[in-house]
């Protein structure tokens, strides 16, 4: 018969550490969480191999007393729970800091060596400790300023079954930067400098706003191609506040991975969040493209649990429903601010390429040859017989050049001098029967004239009720049964009233199987196995029933482009005008249905450099 034990400490030690530093970005994140905790101004992390080498945290925070030190280590101890709090009258999740379960250096010492010096403001001198795998090596007084320096030496070296399993040091790196980007966006009030293998990787002031060091540490283009949020919900003792900076929604990405989303000052990757940026975008980018921002949202301690797991990056809302509305809400409210605007500068590809496309030229005609490559926009001039002598041959030819455009112009109409506030400006021509050019007060604007008119259909169409009619449920002669999993099956039947909302009518028919009773018009030849498969999945992911919206959008989104001006059809100067103006009063106008630009705008200054003039 087995025998039940005791486990040595040591052993205990290093299975929790299992969960708190499962690679070197892990213990880093600990660590500088400590550092932030401790009222440090400024924070300095130096990596070598990605952490795998070693693991460098100076900051000039309230340091540690050597008691202090050595009672750090002990597992469970921590100075982040005030006394009131703690027992069984008190209340964890009233906890501010970003640590408190007093786990994270004794586990980091467990499966490591760790060098902690700290000193106190008012010491005379610091003090050093060193445990190398749970056992102490050594301790004595140390020469430092105030604060804590730690150091963390080979990660895993006598755990191999842990160590082989770490990636690349190039990996292990970029898990570091990660970590590190996360949290120096989290406070702007603190300075941050991050080093790996001697080469510094981004250095931040403290103090700056909040824009800017998201712009700093994201791209620095994001500034111009964002908008700030601010809004707030709830009672006024106790508000939700969101805060932050979000991409247009022509400004995106490929991949996920610039959406960084913040609790209480906490980096948290939570899918009720992840789900609410994907509604808030659902009608503006394809569903292969996400966009670029990064959200502060500011809760109640008591309306949120942070102890869900030992890494502290997820989280529990008490209102989910609340939280979700507020970023919905928030972004669209946002976005639709700054509606009218797109991604405007152009690239450097773009730039480039005005003055370096290579344009054919008549043969034996150097002046034109030289003249069209400095003016690629011009269309190649044929060559003919001309009476006058060899210097007016090439005046004639420099004329000809000059004067046959590449695209259909006609006479604008007059304008009232109050035309030159237009954001769009004055149309004064139409390039390949698809984009128009228009003269704005602070530079040109280049409209995709398909684009633009199929963003104002679409809102059109919204504006008479013609999402409704696409969600119409229409009733199926034979109810149709569809077995999934249990768990499937509780999401769907969780999420049913949003989806009748959509026109999909289910009910719950036993323990593994769901009864649909209408579907969308828009979808009555939809798979009904295949459909409620696909909202289990993303409620799964997302915890929200997006899908089915998003295919109604995609629905709504066709209609709008069937019923746009196609590009290749000729427009007057008056069409041209009436478009630039409706986009101007319509929301939303900036972006395509799929999140590509609808217009672009080249400042005087760019025009300028491009003819040498700055």
């Amino acid at each position: 018969m087995p025998v039940i034990r005791r486990l040595p400490m040591a052993l205990v030690n290093r299975i929790a550490a299992g969960e708190v530093v499962e690679r070197p970005a892990a213990a880093l994140k600990e660590i500088v969480e400590n550092a932030i905790d401790s009222g440090a101004s400024k924070i300095a992390v130096v990596l070598i191999e990605g952490g795998l080498g070693s693991i460098e945290v100076t900051d000039d925070g309230c340091g540690m007393s050597p008691d202090d030190m050595a009672l750090a280590l002990e597992r469970h101890a921590t100075s982040k729970l005030p006394v009131e709090l703690v027992g069984e009258e008190g209340a964890i999740e009233q906890v501010s800091t970003l640590g408190f379960r007093g786990e994270a250096l004794p586990s980091i010492a467990s499966v490591a060596r760790l060098t902690i010096e700290s000193r106190p403001a008012d010491a005379a001198q610091g003090w050093t400790r060193v445990t190398d795998h749970g056992e102490a090596i050594s301790e004595g007084p140390a020469a430092l300023p105030p604060g804590t320096r730690i150091r963390v030496e080979d990660v895993f070296a006598r755990v191999p079954a842990r160590r082989k399993f770490l990636r690349t040091p190039r990996s292990e790196y970029m898990a570091c930067h990660d970590v590190m980007r996360r949290l120096a966006m989290a406070r702007p009030d603190v300075g941050f400098r991050f080093s790996n293998d001697g080469r510094r990787i981004f250095a931040v002031q403290p103090g700056e706003s909040l824009e800017t060091r998201v712009s700093r540490l994201v791209a620095r283009e994001l500034a111009d191609n964002a908008v700030s949020i601010d809004c707030a919900r709830g009672p006024v003792d106790a508000p939700l506040r969101l805060t932050g900076i979000a991409g247009l929604p022509t400004y995106n990405r490929g991949v996920a991975d610039h959406q960084y989303l913040f609790v209480n000052g906490r980096p948290v990757k939570d899918r009720l969040l992840v789900g609410a940026v994907r509604g808030a975008y659902a009608d503006m980018l394809a569903r292969d493209r996400h966009a670029v921002l990064a959200l502060f949202l500011t809760v109640p301690p008591s309306e949120v649990d942070v102890n869900v797991h030992p890494a502290k990056t997820e989280v529990r809302f008490r209102d989910a429903a609340a939280v979700r509305s507020l970023i919905v809400g928030g972004l669209r409210d946002a976005l639709s601010a700054g509606d009218r605007r797109s991604a405007q500068q152009p690239s450097a590809q773009a730039m480039a390429a005005w003055r370096s496309e290579p344009v054919a030229a008549p043969a034996g005609d150097p002046l034109s040859l030289a003249l069209r490559e400095q003016r690629p926009m011009f269309a190649a001039h044929p060559q003919r017989p001309d009476p006058y002598g060899p210097a007016q041959s090439a005046f004639r030819a420099m004329e000809a050049a000059i004067l046959e455009p590449s695209a259909r112009a006609e006479e604008a109409a007059s304008y009232a001098p109050e035309a030159d506030e237009f954001p769009m400006g004055a149309a004064r021509g139409q390039i390949a029967e698809t984009y128009i050019v228009a003269e704005a007060s602070d530079g040109l604007v280049i409209v995709d004239q398909h684009a633009a008119h199929e963003r104002l259909t679409l809102e059109r169409l919204r504006a008479a009720g013609a999402d409704s009619g696409v969600a119409r449920a229409q009733a199926l002669l034979i109810p149709e049964v569809v077995e999934m999993d249990e768990g499937d099956c509780d999401r769907i039947e969780s999420a049913a009233d949003r989806l009748g909302e959509l026109g999909l009518g289910v009910e719950r028919f036993g323990p593994d199987a769901v009864l649909v009773r209408s579907l969308p018009a828009a979808l009555s030849g939809a798979n009904c196995q295949s459909l409620l498969q696909d909202i289990a999945d993303d409620i799964a992911q997302n915890g929200e029933a997006l899908l089915l919206g998003e295919k109604l959008d995609l629905v709504l989104a066709t209609m709008a482009c069937h019923g746009s001006v196609r590009a290749g059809r000729r427009l007057s100067v008056a069409e041209m005008n009436a478009l630039l103006r409706e986009m101007e009063r319509t929301p939303r106008s900036g972006q395509c249905n799929h999140g590509r630009p609808t217009w672009v705008k080249l400042s005087m200054g760019d025009v300028e450099k491009l003819f040498g003039r700055k």
